[in-house]
């Protein structure tokens, strides 16, 4: 059996396409459309054995015809025919919280909630039909981020609001099929109090104790919680009262959330992190937003470490938790009243665990891969 799996993320398109007989393990092959949009894109992809190939030269691409390219390149490496595509969701609502079938009836009730998260939903559902059309005779199963945190307790789904908003309107959490990758990768070590920080242009942190999801900072959508790279996270509502009050529209808001806020909007220079700790030195603008994003980091923390009742375990993720050893640095250090140290030639090197001997905190370093879990999914749904 031929398992594809798609991860439609905000600015990139991820692809891995796995052979399985009884179980999902190594790749056949991976690759990802980098950069989606009016600039000029990364899509490259690679073999199990390491031939890797890059595109060239860099050209603009859209979410479809970044899955267009994916295609290609499948076709080109692998004769066989797909049997199944798995598509990451990130939103399944509140009805949906397993792994489904890609049917008209659930596609359909998917699209009621794109305003939950245009940044994201529009373009999946999209992604979906797209793939449907073009591989019609594979299965093809939605995995939603939504999943994981179905377990959390009810008052940390709860929202201060009158019931009268309705029951949509609670806190869901996000970058859940990233989370259960940890945990699943941590294995025993998940037990206890465990704090796992995906750090990337979209940022998140989740309280997990003994593999249990306990609280996370996404709430209602993917624009709050924590500072982004082009997102604000958790904002006064009165905020958005003084922009409507003063003309802004909805379109306004949604454009201004998902696109110019966060470290791009503070630093009036981009999202990108790792440009950012270049200018930081000269440019008191790519300071401010770097040191708002790690306060903001540490602050978000410290209430997950409230709810959790201490900490033995801190999982870094995600592209910038995963590849910056200095927003690690800088987080763990703020983070030592509770036992965090990290040994320094450790975290320059990204070793798996960073922590030093004497640190009371294990401090770990997990690269993500959703497409795996998503591969899981797909075939422990489709399997007789």
């Amino acid at each position: 059996m031929r398992i594809l799996a798609l991860d439609g993320g905000s600015s990139s398109l991820k692809f891995a396409l796995y052979a399985t007989s009884d179980a999902v393990g190594r790749f056949f092959m991976r690759g990802a459309a980098e950069n989606l949009g009016p600039t000029n894109s990364l899509f490259w992809y690679e073999r199990a054995d390491g031939n890797r190939r890059v595109l060239e030269p860099p050209v603009p691409l859209e979410p479809l015809a970044a899955l267009d390219r994916a295609f290609e390149a499948v076709a080109r490496e692998s004769s066989s025919e797909i049997d199944a595509i798995g598509h990451r969701i990130v939103f399944g609502g509140p009805d949906h919280v397993a792994p489904t079938h890609a049917a008209a009836h659930v596609l359909a009730d998917l699209e009621r909630f794109v305003p939950f998260d245009p940044m994201h939903l529009r373009t999946q559902i999209d992604l979906v039909r797209a793939a449907m059309s073009r591989y019609p005779r594979a299965k093809h199963v939605l995995c939603f981020d939504t999943e994981f945190h179905r377990r959390m307790p009810n008052v940390a789904k709860r929202l201060p609001l009158p019931r009268s908003v309705g029951p949509l309107v609670r806190r869901y959490g996000y970058h859940g099929i990233s989370y259960e990758y940890v945990i699943s990768t941590l294995g025993p070590l998940a037990e206890g109090r465990v704090l796992i920080a995906h750090l990337g242009s979209g940022a998140s942190l989740a309280a997990v104790r003994d593999g249990q999801p306990i609280d996370t900072t996404m709430g209602f959508s993917p624009l709050g919680g924590l500072m982004m790279g082009t997102r604000p996270g958790d904002l006064d509502p009165g905020i958005l009262l003084y922009l409507l009050s003063n003309g802004s529209t909805a379109s306004d808001l949604v454009e201004l959330f998902s696109e110019r806020s966060g470290l791009a909007g503070v630093s009036q220079h981009g999202g990108d992190l790792k440009t950012l700790l270049e200018r930081e030195t000269v440019d008191v603008h790519a300071r401010d937003a770097i040191e708002l994003f790690v306060y903001q980091i540490v602050k978000h923390a410290g209430s997950m470490i409230a709810v959790l009742g201490g900490l033995d375990t801190l999982v870094f993720t995600g592209g910038i938790g995963e590849r910056s050893a200095e927003i690690r640095g800088r987080v763990a250090h703020r983070l030592s009243y509770v036992g965090a140290c990290l040994d320094p030639a450790k975290n320059a090197a990204g070793e798996r665990v960073v922590s030093s001997a004497e640190s009371r905190v294990t401090v770990h370093v997990i690269q993500s891969d959703e497409s795996l879990i998503i591969a899981r999914k797909v075939q422990a749904t489709i399997k007789p």
